[in-house]
């Protein structure tokens, strides 16, 4: 029973159980709060807590008015904790602790981050934290220089860090709307959102591709397909065409008297921002609740899909995105095979891939009914007209990790803040993860029951 309570797939969970619990007593010392008279309850200390932990970036509280400096370096590092990878730490911890990791945990550690069951754990925590830190640093500075006046130093690296793992937590209370039309500013948090979404396995290429241009030269490289991964090629693709195709989508659904009234330049670079900020990042420059119902159904649609596979950022991944596109044309087909390039995918990974979307799904749609009850259960429904979307974008913000919102996080009541809570821990940990977890406490079965078949359609 020890063995499985330990085992590497329940270990990451304690981890961030116990940062967020250790977080949230944190929160709770009144020189964490700029008034410390004012009082925070165990409820919005615990959401406030999670929602940095697992780099969401809802808030039940303003950042920058109602945290001190105190409290806003705890929820710094609690976005870096969790931005850094719940793998990532714990086998870090694992180290620390002058523990040998086991083979076990090794081959299961290397599936998870690099598909690579051969790789150095050490040098690649190392890498991780040290290209993580030295990008933060890079962008805060960038930050501070865009706008010394309203980006303080603490403010700058705060807003990067953020940035980077996708958090979305500003020391703004309207996030980057002042920042609109600023393409300095733009410009470094979509690319350290972009960096962060992108996950250290391909980060970690795209600076081994660098340096091979740097050394030899251009005339010395052989430009195509195989310069990068399948894994890499597959997640460059899907980034690109979910980024331009969202903001693409957004920019024609606000050109005519949507939310962002402005001229051409500067509503393509609000769409652009609002795209990449759909992947989990949860910073705005527009006011959400005022865009149109297509930018909100296709912000839904990006947050959903999320980011990449061992990245910062949650929803489940551009990789299972691109094969639902494959299973479905081949379905079309009446192809058997799953091929996406020159690669056909394996019966397991098309079996992972439709169990998390359905997983997903089901989580979604679960945490949406018990938001209608724990809000507005007992109210007719012209009364509460138009809630409902505002609830489908809450959850679906909670679940991919992403923390924009219509409005409707502070007005939560305290049963619809825990399911909001449990909501980003799950969407963080990932189902897949979560249910592999509590599979591994169940014996193993060494019978198989008589197949059959059953009509579908």
């Amino acid at each position: 029973m020890k063995s499985r309570l330990f085992s590497p797939y329940w270990l990451p969970v304690w981890f961030m159980m116990a940062a967020i619990l250790i977080g949230s007593l944190l929160l709770l010392i009144p020189e964490c709060r700029s008034n410390q008279a004012a009082s925070l309850s165990f409820v919005d200390s615990l959401f406030t807590s999670t929602s940095a932990m697992c780099v969401t970036g809802l808030a039940v509280r303003d950042t920058g008015s109602f945290f001190s400096s105190a409290g806003q370096g705890v929820i710094l590092a609690l976005i870096q904790l969790g931005g850094l990878g719940i793998m990532t730490y714990s086998s870090l911890a694992l180290y620390l602790l002058g523990r040998k990791v086991s083979l076990t945990d090794r081959i299961s550690v290397g599936q998870s981050l690099l598909r690579d069951p051969t790789f150095s754990l050490r040098r690649y925590v190392g890498r991780v934290i040290f290209g993580t830190l030295a990008l933060e640093l890079i962008g805060g500075v960038l930050l501070f220089t865009m706008d010394p006046t309203g980006f303080s130093p603490w403010s700058a690296l705060f807003h990067a860090v953020s940035a980077f793992c996708n958090a979305g937590f500003s020391l703004f209370s309207n996030s980057l709307v002042g920042y609109r039309d600023h393409w300095g500013v733009n410009l470094v948090v979509m690319t350290l959102i972009t960096l962060g979404g992108l996950g250290f396995v391909v980060l970690n290429e795209c600076a081994v591709v660098g340096r091979r241009l740097l050394r030899r030269g251009p005339r010395h490289i052989v430009f195509g397909p195989e310069m990068f991964s399948f894994h890499s090629r597959l997640v460059l693709t899907m980034s690109a065409v979910l980024t331009i195709g969202g903001a693409t989508i957004i920019f024609l659904a606000e050109w005519q008297g949507g939310a962002i009234s402005a001229s051409w330049d500067k509503l393509f670079l609000a769409s652009l921002f609002q795209s990449v900020t759909c992947r989990t990042a949860g910073f705005n420059t527009v006011e959400v609740a005022h865009l149109t119902n297509l930018t909100l159904l296709i912000m839904l649609v990006l947050m959903f899909i999320g980011g990449s596979p061992g990245s910062t950022a949650g929803g489940i991944k551009t990789t299972t995105a691109r094969l639902l596109i494959g299973y479905v044309a081949a379905q079309l087909r009446g192809c058997r095979q799953v091929v996406i390039g020159h690669n056909a995918m394996s019966r397991s990974t098309r079996g992972k891939a439709i169990s998390l979307i359905v997983l997903a799904t089901f989580v979604v749609l679960l945490s949406i009914v018990m938001l209608e009850i724990t809000e507005c259960g007992d109210m007719p429904h012209h009364l509460v007209r138009g809630q409902f979307l505002e609830t489908l974008f809450e959850v679906v913000s909670a679940f991919g990790t992403v923390g924009l919102s219509m409005g409707k996080t502070a007005s939560l009541t305290s049963l619809g803040k825990i399911v909001i809570i449990i909501l980003m821990f799950i969407g963080r940990i990932g189902p897949i993860w979560l249910l592999t977890a509590l599979q591994d406490w169940r014996p193993e079965t060494h019978y198989r029951i008589p197949e059959t078949d059953l009509p579908m359609g």
